[in-house]
């Protein structure tokens, strides 16, 4: 697996690293379990790390790249494509046999591809989110994803192998927008550690834990702090819920858990000062991004979770704070769809107006027999999603490419 602009030991809801870290790591361990080898590959952006680190047994990541490091952000990187691919074609000329590249990302999507054709290795590629879905769903003043990163994955839809898309919508828009071929595009839906994210005790048990009040109403954000993830529409959200159902506002406490988003450092700023002109900082708090071992006991002790992102590829807020009966409150775009099941787990809202969202919020917060019926079905919507089945069904995947790869040689004789 190759993972260029983030690396899958950082902790996700800072700078760059977000659910697609969650994603190949957490898949990765379960193909280990299944028996498969895996190493992941990922940029060396310090001199002092590790050539290589066991993140589980059967998968090590693998730092390539000159040891004094690139300290690059993600959009710096493109200009360093040729090195990289050099750098990844270097690391990966060791004793070693892969039968698949899997690229994570338009970025290392454009690394392996000259790697992958130079060695005869199959490329896989997920892309995670995708520049054109992006620039149809923009929050406003956010700055659409640059022509280079189009080109990028328009190339790389047109000579993987295998394109894996979390949900049904994303194929289609790996088909509409980038002219992908439908044989090639398959649907292998994200999961959650359903070891770790559960009920467990409870919000009460979570609330004492966490030094919350047992009777506060709860909202939760989880996120990293830019503009596509909407926490600005939710500090919104809850500026109308406080000016037209004022009696809520003496229970109502608000979390905004993450941290700022790659090289863009004053957006946690900007939501602060945000919270402050509003009036409500009684309400909301900041809090950086928590361990994973912790973080399922702030999911608990909400009583909704809300993401509010402008585009989202699939959603795994959504899923793990559901495997923790937690119910969602999303918005109606790409993966969220699937991630969350309106009206049985939680609840979709379409668009972005904060009186729309703080219209439904402040229903759901008076309806606590309805957050009791979501609960339960959110637990039940999460348990069809564990990592097992994603990991199942991408080296499905692989078996198909590699197979296919077998029947062409055997018909020209090779």
């Amino acid at each position: 697996m190759l993972m260029v602009h983030t690396c899958p030991l950082e902790q996700p809801g800072i700078g760059d690293a977000g659910g697609m870290n969650i994603y190949v790591a957490e898949s990765a361990k379960r193909m280990a379990s299944m028996g498969v080898e895996v190493d992941i590959f990922t940029r060396r952006d310090h001199a002092d790390l590790p050539e290589v680190v066991e993140l589980s047994p059967g998968v090590m990541v693998h730092h390539f790249g000159p040891q004094e490091g690139m300290h690059l952000t993600k959009e710096e990187i493109p200009a360093h494509f040729k090195e990289l691919s050099e750098d990844f074609k270097t690391a990966l000329s060791g004793e070693r046999k892969y039968d698949v590249i899997h690229s994570h990302y338009w970025l290392s999507g454009k690394v392996a591809m000259p790697v992958a054709k130079e060695l005869g290795i199959p490329l896989v590629h997920t892309m995670h989110t995708m520049a054109r879905v992006k620039n149809l769903n923009l929050a406003e003043g956010e700055t659409p994803e640059p022509m280079i990163r189009v080109q990028g994955e328009t190339q790389i839809a047109a000579v993987a192998h295998a394109l894996t898309a979390n949900t049904d919508a994303e194929a289609a828009s790996l088909v509409s927008l980038y002219e992908a071929c439908p044989d090639t595009v398959h649907v292998v839906t994200p999961g959650v550690d359903l070891y770790n994210f559960k009920v467990n005790g409870g919000k009460v048990e979570a609330r004492k834990e966490l030094s919350i009040a047992p009777d506060a109403l709860v909202l939760t954000f989880v996120g990293r702090i830019q503009p596509h993830k909407g926490p600005e529409l939710l500090i919104r959200a809850t500026a109308e819920m406080v000016s037209h159902t004022p009696h809520l506002r003496a229970k109502l406490k608000v979390f905004i858990i993450g941290g700022a988003s790659g090289a863009n450092t004053s957006e946690v700023e900007r939501m602060k000062e945000l919270v402050s002109w509003l009036g409500i900082s009684d309400v909301v708090s900041f809090s950086p991004p928590v361990a994973r071992e912790e973080l399922p006991q702030w999911y608990r002790a909400a009583d909704l979770v809300c993401v509010p992102s402008y585009s989202e590829s699939f959603g795994l807020v959504a899923l793990e704070a559901q495997a923790c009966g937690t119910p969602v409150v999303a918005t109606a775009v790409g993966g969220l769809r699937t991630a969350v099941a309106d009206g049985i787990s939680g609840v979709l809202v379409d668009g972005h107006d904060p009186r729309a969202w703080s219209s439904v919020l402040a229903r759901l917060l008076q309806e606590p027999q309805r957050r009791v019926l979501l609960s339960m079905g959110a637990v039940e919507h999460a348990s069809h999603f564990g990592w097992d089945a994603t990991a199942r069904g991408t080296l499905d995947i692989y078996d198909q490419v590699l197979s296919q790869i077998r029947d062409k040689r055997s018909i020209s004789g090779q």
